[in-house]
Order: C-alpha cells, then sequence, then structure tokens
C-alpha cells in the first residue's frame, strides 16, 4: 500500500527499514481503510518514521518502549520548529498535530494503550456503591443511553461531594442533598432537568440504602422543583420554515446529500435521533416501499410507507455520498475515520441547518423537526391515539401536549386577525 502513496521506491524502502517499519505500514493501510485521506498518510507516515528513529537512538529495543519517548519527541519538533522559523510563536494546534498521529499508531498496535485528552469517566461510585448499574440495567431494564444519562447526573454528584471533602457516603446526610439540589438549580438548568436529576439521585440512595451502604433512606429527603404537566409548549417550526432549513443544504456533497436525507426522515416521520443511527440497509424494502423502525422507545417496531421524496432523498445518498462498506447501518460519518454517526451527530445536523436558515426557536435540534412531524399531524386533525402510534410514543400522555397549541389561529392572533378567530 506505501507504493500508492509515495512514487520513489527509495523512500518506500526507507520507511520498511525503520525498525518500527511494519507498524507504520500496518497504520497506513488501516488510516486508507477508514477513508483518511491520501494527503493525510503522506503527512503522518514520514513523521512516525522521524519519531521511530527518535525512540530508537535513545535506546528503544521493543514497541512497547515507545510511549515513553512521545513527550519527548513532541517537545523537540515543537521546538526544533519554532527554531526554523526563527523563534516565531508556535503555531497553535500544532502540538495536538504531532501528538495525535504518533498516539494514533500507538492506540493500533498496543493493546490496552490509552491516548492523552479526554478519557472515558469510570462509572461514578462505582467503589463506594458497586453493582448500581448493573441493577439499571438488569433489574430496571434501563436502556444505555439511558444508563449513561444516570452517569452523567451521578457524576455531577459525584464531583460535589469531592470538591467539598465528603469521601464517605455515611457522612451525607439532608443539608448536603439540599445544598447539592440548590447548587445545580443555579448552573441555569430548566426545572424538568433538575426534577430528573432529583430522580436519578432518588433510585441511587434508594439502592445505597437496600444494598446495606447507606443506614438510612435519603431518598425521602430530597425536594425538587414542581413541573406542571403540559406547562411548556413544543419547540415545532412551520412546515415553510423545513422548506427553508432543507433549501440550506449543499446537495453537491457526499455530506449535504447525507444531512438531506437526515432531515427529511425527522420531518416526515418524526423519527428520534437514535431510531435514525439505528438504521440498517435491511429496513428499507424498496420493492414493497416501506422503512421499517425496529425496537423503538416504546418497545414497539413501526413500519412506514416510504414516500417518494425520502426515497429519492436515500438513493442519492447511498448511490453518490455514502462510502462503501460491509456495516449494514445506512449513514456514516462524512470524515475519516468510516463508521455509522452518532446520536448528537443527527442533533448537530439538525441544529445547524435550522440556525443557517436563521429560523429562532429554543433548543434547535432533531426534536425540533420531530415536534414540527406531530404539530403537522395535529393541524391535519388526526387523534392523538393516531399520532403516538405513527412517531413510537409509549403513552398518549407524551402526545397530549401538542394538543393545546392551535398553531394557524394564534398565529392568526398574533397578526390582528384576533377578534374573528376568538369569535
Amino acid at each position: 500500500m506505501l507504493e500508492t502513496y509515495f512514487i520513489k521506491p527509495q523512500t518506500v524502502d526507507r520507511i520498511r527499514a525503520s525498525w518500527i517499519g511494519p507498524e507504520i505500514e500496518h497504520y497506513a493501510d488501516w488510516l486508507a481503510e477508514q477513508g483518511y485521506s491520501a494527503r493525510t498518510i503522506l503527512r503522518r507516515v514520514p513523521m512516525l518514521v522521524s519519531f521511530g528513529e527518535f525512540a530508537r537512538l535513545r535506546d528503544a529495543q521493543e514497541v512497547t518502549d515507545l510511549p515513553g519517548y512521545v513527550d519527548d519527541f513532541v517537545t523537540g519538533w515543537i521546538t526544533n520548529s519554532s527554531a526554523s522559523h526563527h523563534g516565531a510563536p508556535t503555531r497553535p494546534g500544532l502540538h495536538k498535530e504531532i501528538r495525535g498521529p504518533i498516539e494514533h499508531l500507538l492506540n493500533l498496535v498496543l493493546p490496552g494503550f490509552e491516548r492523552t485528552g479526554r478519557h472515558h469517566r469510570d462509572d461514578p461510585f462505582v467503589n463506594a456503591v458497586p453493582g448500581f448499574f448493573e441493577y439499571l440495567v438488569k433489574e430496571r431494564g434501563l436502556r444505555p443511553t439511558t444508563v449513561r444519562f444516570y452517569g452523567h447526573h451521578l457524576n455531577r454528584f459525584q464531583d460535589y461531594l469531592i470538591r467539598i471533602g465528603i469521601t464517605d457516603l455515611q457522612e451525607l446526610s439532608p443539608a448536603i442533598l439540599s445544598a447539592f439540589i440548590a447548587e445545580r438549580s443555579g448552573e441555569g438548568l430548566s426545572k424538568s432537568s433538575i426534577r430528573e436529576g432529583c430522580g436519578i439521585l432518588c433510585v441511587f440512595l434508594r439502592y445505597a440504602h437496600r444494598e446495606g451502604y447507606l443506614k438510612s433512606d435519603l431518598a425521602r429527603t430530597i425536594g425538587w422543583p414542581q413541573v406542571y404537566r403540559l406547562s411548556t409548549i413544543p419547540r415545532s417550526i412551520s412546515w415553510g420554515e423545513v422548506a427553508k432549513v432543507l433549501g440550506e443544504v449543499d446537495r453537491r456533497t457526499p455530506c449535504g446529500k447525507r444531512d438531506y436525507a437526515i432531515l427529511l426522515l425527522l420531518a416526515t416521520y418524526g423519527l428520534r435521533g437514535r431510531e435514525i443511527v439505528a438504521l440498517t440497509l435491511d429496513d428499507i424494502d424498496w420493492k414493497r416501499e416501506r422503512l421499517a423502525i425496529p425496537e423503538r422507545k416504546a418497545g414497539h417496531s413501526t413500519a412506514y410507507p416510504l414516500s417518494i421524496t425520502v426515497g429519492e432523498a436515500l438513493v442519492d445518498y447511498l448511490r453518490n455520498g455514502r462510502p462503501q462498506s460491509s456495516d449494514r447501518h445506512v449513514f456514516f460519518r462524512a470524515a475519516a475515520p468510516l463508521q455509522p454517526i452518532s446520536n448528537s451527530a443527527v442533533s448537530g445536523c439538525a441544529r445547524k441547518y435550522i440556525v443557517k436558515a436563521g429560523i429562532e426557536v429554543p433548543r434547535p435540534g432533531s426534536h425540533t423537526l420531530r415536534h414540527t412531524c406531530v404539530q403537522r399531524l395535529i393541524d391535519c386533525d388526526f387523534s392523538l391515539k393516531t399520532i403516538g402510534d405513527f412517531i413510537g410514543h409509549r403513552s398518549a400522555a407524551s402526545t397530549e401536549i401538542y394538543a393545546k397549541v392551535a398553531v394557524d389561529s394564534l398565529r392568526q392572533v398574533a397578526l390582528g386577525d384576533g377578534e374573528e378567530v376568538l369569535g
């Protein structure tokens, strides 16, 4: 594969002659498989050869010795770069550009090697209350995304306890819990977010008491803000604004073809981000013109008629935008590494084009278009039961919030025709 990127045979020979030549060539092949550009490979391989020589001259003998030389190599490279530019300030991001490829290689060839930067945090309270996250999965039957949500809130609680010097859960008291909730409330979170956090804290404290890690059930002492049912307004946009959002997509690029198909799925079927991420080629039945959404949040599956517009967008992406892969997922990252997109990518896609279209809406994202889909069905006088089944709501209560907003009538009131509407 090296011959694909380096024209001169002498260059290829020099790379392979390096004592870590096999590892570098393996890394170059992996980069190509993951969709990295030739330019990236051409830039990284010579640097890795230099790193290997740097480590060899300092007595490195095994590949496992390499991690100990990364810091010195990066420092030396940056120092030499500054000297070659006559003491000019170091270019921002150069440190990451040097360290990143080296650690990328080591992560590939050394099992267990951890790259610097953002690390995955261990589950909170894993030593103080062991078994809690297994309990969430096995006894409560929570999905992985929900379990991560628990971890997010409990990480904040753990950080708070460390900050105030609490090292033993037996030191917890109602006053400490109230202080934590008050601090979270002052961080600008919504009442519903505070309430969800309090609920998670209650589940954790009850489990800790049940398993004997707490002497008393402190969950009983937690108070949270009152959130009134149906108190919020759906953050939908009009169908005309959806057209503006779609118009902002440059469908000439692979990324644009993908984003256009995603936006249509969100607005047409009201899908959740996780449902779009989970879509596979097997879920599209071209002969029957159906789109299957298995394993929805409510625990059931749904089969939709495949609309012509959505079908055409999917065909355009699959033929002209989707990278070649044996993975059956429909949507992939537009940039390397080659892998399916994430939930956050779907929401980020929707937010990007909503903002680009100049549409103001609270918390723009994938749920904005889901709300729009539901509101459109409400305006067409479909029953709440039908709508709930269509978008995969677990209970009718989840759909009722949309029934209280007569969008067209409110628009007329705002435009000055209020007396006629109200009459």
